[in-house]
């Protein structure tokens, strides 16, 4: 199998741990490259669930290599936690999983300072998850208040840095409210201390491993996190995540050259969702949109809040898709929409008084956008048994080569439930 990058193309909760699921024993290696805790992803196996936000999804398959980039944000006690109850469920970590020492680490001020900052907003509050990683990831980018997973690691090492950093945090954090208790280098030490000596094993310098795996002839599956629509660079900004969740991260998120990938798989659901702020150019705000957050179990893997949900949006599934340089798409939770009369794609935007084919990243831009949908005939048919694309009903067939002419990029696959059983593969 050639060397492959997942990416999803809209808001994230795109279906992506599904679609490495089933290509991991294709693979390798599988590697995360960006985002942190706030990301989930959910795989299902026979009559397990399983849940993960930062273990790479390709750990459900047994033998395979899975590697935590270095630019993912990472908070140890969650990261212990989840590898925790893999081995609960049989899931062998060891000698599988490496951690990159690169990799940026969270800690308690890092988390309470978001909280502070989405409280003070308001209103015009993004909507994070309040997991501390778009601190974190500043943290990083300002360079003397970072703390590095080769740092965390070596308690000499964590206590040095912290005791120029917890002051400072200090200070911040009284500056927005007095009603907080100090930050301690000790406590936090020895807090952290046991996830510290449980992740050692498998802190390690990711860049040369993957080099010499590429070297080898492995293939690698690379698995971005978020969707394209939350690109810090390239998403609907200020809404966005805090890193480059499109292809652009891959290189930064692990060192691998993009030139060194063979194939880029765009994943969308036959439908919209996003979560938090900003606009949303088809959003449903009736019982049709209730309809689809229902049947597609639309409550946030990590947070449990409900997304908000809308009709498929073909101009922003066209611009991420050229973004990311995709060369097949996904197509996810086909089977959501089996119980509709009829089922809308927007085709273009209406801007002040124009028609156009091109996204608006400008905000202000993205707000005044009208959708112009094209509307198909629903099936009103279980397809959760199709396991070719002939089973599909015409109409839900058709709606797939909307989805595809409209986007420009032909569909590989077609997910019509949750189980890995329950997949159409069309190339």
């Amino acid at each position: 199998m050639a060397t492959t990058c997942v990416v999803g193309l809209q808001w994230g909760d795109e279906a992506k741990g599904k679609v490495v699921d089933l290509l991991t024993a294709k693979h390798d290696m599988v590697v995360r490259f960006n985002g942190g805790a706030n990301a989930g992803h959910t795989v299902v196996v026979g009559e397990k669930t399983y849940k993960l936000s930062l273990v790479p999804s390709g750990m459900i398959e047994p033998g395979k290599e899975c590697v935590i980039g270095n630019g993912v944000a990472i908070h140890p006690p969650s990261l212990v936690s989840e590898i925790t109850q893999l081995q609960e469920k049989d899931v062998e970590i060891d000698g599988r999983l490496q951690i990159s020492d690169r990799a940026h680490v969270i800690l308690p001020y890092h988390t309470a300072y978001e909280r502070l900052l989405e409280v003070e907003a308001g209103k015009s509050a993004i909507g994070t998850t309040g997991r501390g990683i778009g601190p974190c990831y500043a943290d990083k980018a300002l360079r003397i208040h970072s703390v590095r997973m080769g740092d965390f690691v070596s308690s000499d090492r964590l206590r040095e840095r912290l005791v120029d950093i917890v002051p400072y945090k200090n200070k911040l954090l009284r500056a927005h409210t007095s009603d907080i208790e100090p930050l301690e280098v000790d406590k936090i030490v020895e807090d952290y201390s046991e996830a510290a000596r449980f992740l050692e094993p498998y802190v390690t310098d990711t860049f040369w491993s993957l080099q010499r795996s590429l070297d080898a002839g492995k293939s690698i599956l690379f698995e971005g996190a978020q969707g394209t629509l939350l690109d810090i660079d390239h998403g609907s900004y200020p809404y966005v995540t805090s890193s480059n969740s499109s292809v652009c991260g891959l290189s930064s998120g692990c060192g691998v050259p993009v030139r060194r990938v063979d194939r880029i798989i765009g994943i969308v659901k036959a439908y919209t969702t996003r979560v938090g702020g900003g606009p949303f150019p088809t959003e449903l705000l009736d019982e049709k949109g209730e309809h689809i957050r229902v049947e597609g179990r639309e409550f946030g893997t990590v947070t449990g809040r409900p997304r908000r949900c809308g009709w498929f949006d073909a101009v922003a599934a066209r611009y991420t898709a050229l973004l990311n340089g995709c060369d097949v798409l996904a197509v996810m939770l086909l089977d959501v929409l089996s119980k509709m009369d009829e089922i809308s794609i927007c085709e273009a935007y209406e801007i002040d008084g124009e028609r156009t084919r091109e996204f608006a990243v400008p905000l202000d831009r993205l707000a005044r956008c009208r959708p112009i949908f094209r509307t198909l005939p629903g099936w009103k048919k279980d397809i959760r048994e199709c396991r070719e694309l002939s089973d599909l009903p015409k109409e839900a067939r058709a709606y797939l080569d909307a989805i595809s002419e409209e986007v420009g990029v032909p569909i590989a696959l077609c997910s019509v439930g949750p189980a890995r059983r329950e997949t159409i593969h069309i190339d």
